[in-house]
């Protein structure tokens, strides 16, 4: 039993043991790549930005407490 090894611990070319799922990880990495690149329009970065001091407003709030 011990000798018996799943495909995916393989040494060696693991592009080839995996097959088609190594070209949807391609393709998903390649997508990850493009939209962390993407810049962050100016209404949602305000918006960011009034949650966050809306956050440290009412954590102070709960810390005085």
């Amino acid at each position: 039993m011990s000798n018996e090894e799943p495909k995916q611990r393989s040494r060696g070319n693991g592009a080839a043991t995996l097959g088609t799922n190594s070209e949807i990880g391609r393709k998903l990495k390649q997508y990850y790549d493009e939209l962390v690149t993407e810049e962050v329009p100016d209404r949602f970065a305000d918006l960011l930005r009034e949650l966050e001091a809306k956050e440290q407003k009412s954590g102070t709030q709960k810390g005085d407490a």
